[in-house]
């Protein structure tokens, strides 16, 4: 495989990506034998864009994913384009021109790939219109993230940023409010306004956001917990969040 190319696997993620980029695909391998109704969609969208297709026996799609579950379907498909600082204006300027106020989620050290994939996909049933991670010490887009992700990786924006206390701050310059998620805050995530230009900041799970991420919201919040567990997953905790601001756009 090519430097520049990518393995993807997982129904969901390659239908959704042959929809949506069929000039990326390279070629694609099937479990041979494997015919049925979740698989057809793909085979004949490979046929109707003419992408190669293979039928192979299961090892050779296991040592492609290096044993992940695949789900009979592997494709090599040329690397997506990685989003960065310059393209958040692009982002937030075509939100604006459909009437959208910008609502972001901000991920701060989150690094496993399993938490992101359910992130993007939170963050595409809420209608965020993209994620920012910082460059460094967060988990990148990958084959697992893809699959996870179900098609949402297609659909969000992961914005990569060198500095992220510096992108938080022009966000406040531009009129967005930033709130993150501390157990040690006193006020609730119900207690609160959420419904203007929005960025929502997680930390990972256990450390939490670093102190200079915590530093640059505007308000901390915190979800509450009745049970003897002091904290939810990442992507649980996340879906609550963005969902408890969708529901206040919604009664607006």
């Amino acid at each position: 495989m090519a430097k520049q190319d990518e393995v993807v696997f997982g129904i969901h993620a390659i239908n959704e990506l042959i929809k949506r980029s069929p000039e990326r695909f390279i070629e694609l391998f099937l479990l041979k034998g494997r015919e049925d109704e979740r698989l057809m969609p793909i085979i004949n969208l490979s046929k109707k864009y003419g992408i190669p297709a293979q039928m192979v026996n299961r090892k050779v799609l296991d040592d492609k994913t290096k044993g992940e579950q695949h789900q009979g379907v592997v494709a090599r498909i040329t690397q997506g384009k990685n989003y960065t600082e310059a393209d958040l204006d692009v982002i937030l300027s075509a939100a604006e021109k459909k009437g959208q106020a910008p609502f972001l989620l901000i991920l701060d050290g989150v690094t496993d790939p399993h938490n992101l994939g359910a992130c993007l996909r939170n963050a595409d049933a809420a209608g965020v219109q993209a994620i920012i991670v910082p460059k460094d010490n967060a988990a990148r887009l990958t084959a697992t993230v893809r699959k996870v992700a179900v098609g949402a990786a297609e659909t969000v924006p992961l914005v990569q940023v060198t500095n992220l206390a510096r992108t938080m701050k022009q966000l406040q310059q531009m009129g967005v409010w930033i709130i993150g998620t501390a157990g040690e805050t006193d006020t609730c995530l119900y207690d609160i306004t959420l419904n203007g230009p929005m960025a929502l900041v997680m930390g990972a799970e256990g450390k939490g956001m670093r102190r200079l991420t915590r530093e640059h919201c505007d308000q901390l919040v915190k979800l509450p917990m009745a049970g003897s567990i002091s904290s939810l997953n990442v992507s649980v905790a996340t879906g609550i969040c963005l969902f408890e601001i969708v529901r206040q756009r919604l009664t607006l």
